[in-house]
């Protein structure tokens, strides 16, 4: 099992921050163009506990994924999950969390996740799937920075 954590201050209120991340079409706007990511489900502006997303990916030298996550554990305003029902890796847990910190918000992302192919994964892991992970959740820091800085700004 490994785990991926980031945190990121961003300006904006918890508010804005929140009302950016309850909406699940936003992934898209945070997902990295190469990816040819789009949700397949219809999806609502707001998620709830037990909302079932699905989700066509592409992974760089992989090929197209179909990728289905349940969106839970939600305590509105501060923080929930989604994890994988079907799709790339053995295992994925996703949790999300925001907290005010001072004049922003601290957004807080921490991944237990297992690659799929045993040992093979393990090995693709170590040069291939971390590096890959790193990549998609820099640019999700730089796009997530641009929209709430965006919204609190008035700009887009």
């Amino acid at each position: 099992m490994y785990i991926l954590e980031r945190r990121q201050k961003v300006s904006g209120s918890l508010e804005q921050a929140w009302a950016f991340l309850q909406n699940p079409a936003n992934l898209d706007r945070i997902t990295p163009p190469d990816l040819q990511f789009r949700i397949v489900t219809e999806v609502p502006d707001i998620m709830d506990n037990g909302l079932i997303i699905e989700y066509r990916i592409t992974i760089p030298l992989v090929g197209p994924h179909t990728w289905i996550t349940e969106i839970k554990h939600i305590r509105e305003g501060f923080s929930f999950v989604d994890e994988q029902r079907l799709g790339p890796y053995r295992f994925w847990y996703h949790y999300h969390e925001i907290r005010p910190d001072g004049d922003g918000v601290l957004l807080i992302d921490r991944v237990h996740y297992q690659p799929p192919l045993g040992i093979l994964g393990r090995m693709l892991h170590r040069f291939y799937i971390r590096r890959t992970l790193e990549r998609i959740f820099d640019f999700r820091g730089e796009r997530l920075q641009h929209f709430l800085s965006a919204e609190r700004g008035g700009k887009q």
